[in-house]
């Protein structure tokens, strides 16, 4: 078994193309913490309010306890990928409205293709190791805020200091012993610009979002036929997940700069595209406009029922009398 130190781990990670990594010593930290509660306690709390709702993958036990994922694990190496771009959207409201996590190819294989390669390099020192990218039962945010990427903000995304909250989040478990990186404290202060930008007040106090009021809840989870009226009349031409939050998040604002992944540049048909044509779609048209694309997540029948729920919130109230 060769020899590993932390300063390899990270430059290896940079060399990848990761833009932050960070280190937690899987063996004496049980729970992230996350101000003065562990973040399994506010994890917990957030499922008995049933802020979930129908997201059942958030109660896997597995989350609570990073040893049931990996019981030899000894160390979490925490990666982010910066892939903010810097393409605007228009202010038409015949337009719809895409985060700008799915304008480029899907980050899951652009960041798995990555992490298989560090995966080999542990591999080739003798390490064993497991990888994901929001895509198994780990407190992504929390760990890497345990790491010193950034800190869970307000809105419940990671921020950090030099990209803002435009980062995709990935860990590394192995049993290689590494010495951990201090946890990031939280930098939101007073700021409430999140919790009032919301406009459906899925933001219910601070660090708590209910994915019932949430609208990127709403247009990628969300398997029902209809989409509550409540929410549906609050979506403002929002057909894939929902930015407003990190918009006006000040340290976005300030520190958001261009992703040097090619992969993450914005598909043009995903940056303006018009909801009357989204509201029409075909299964063609869907499997050509979203391949290689995170939003194939939302089915097609799915993006035709959010182009039309905001296409109906746009029309006048009728007049008629019965």
């Amino acid at each position: 078994m060769q020899y590993l130190s932390a300063n390899q781990v990270k430059d290896k990670a940079l060399t990848l193309g990761f833009h932050k990594v960070g280190i937690v010593d899987a063996q004496t930290i049980v729970a992230p913490q996350q101000g003065s509660d562990s973040s399994v306690s506010h994890l917990q709390s957030w499922l008995n309010q049933g802020l979930n709702s129908s997201m059942d993958w958030m109660a896997d036990a597995r989350r609570q306890a990073i040893q049931s994922v990996m019981p030899e694990v000894k160390s979490i190496i925490a990666v982010a990928m910066n892939y903010y771009t810097t393409k605007e959207r228009s202010n038409d409201v015949a337009n719809a409205k895409i985060s700008r996590y799915g304008w480029g190819r899907d980050y899951h294989k652009v960041i798995t293709k990555r992490l298989k390669e560090f995966s080999a390099w542990l591999a080739d020192a003798g390490y064993h190791c497991r990888y994901y990218v929001d895509t198994g039962p780990v407190q992504e945010k929390a760990w890497a805020q345990q790491a010193g990427l950034g800190w869970v903000g307000k809105h419940s995304n990671l921020i950090t200091r030099d990209y803002g909250s435009w980062v995709f989040l990935a860990e590394l478990l192995t049993n290689l012993e590494l010495p951990p990186d201090a946890p990031h404290s939280s930098h939101c202060g007073t700021c409430t610009r999140c919790i009032e930008a919301c406009p459906t007040d899925a933001i219910v106090e601070p660090f708590v979002v209910d994915a019932n009021r949430c609208i990127a809840y709403h247009t990628i989870e969300n398997r029902a036929d209809d989409i509550p009226s409540d929410i549906a009349q609050n979506m403002n031409g929002w057909v894939a997940g929902c930015d407003i939050c990190q918009d006006v998040c000040p340290w976005n604002q300030r520190f958001s700069q261009e992703t040097d992944i090619e992969d993450f540049q914005p598909y043009p048909w995903n940056v303006n595209p018009k909801l009357s044509e989204l509201a029409e779609l075909t299964p063609e048209d869907w499997d050509q406009r979203f391949r290689a694309s995170a939003l194939r997540r939302i089915r097609v029948d799915m993006m035709r029922r959010n182009a039309q729920a905001n296409l109906d919130g746009m029309r006048p109230p009728s007049n008629s009398c019965e």
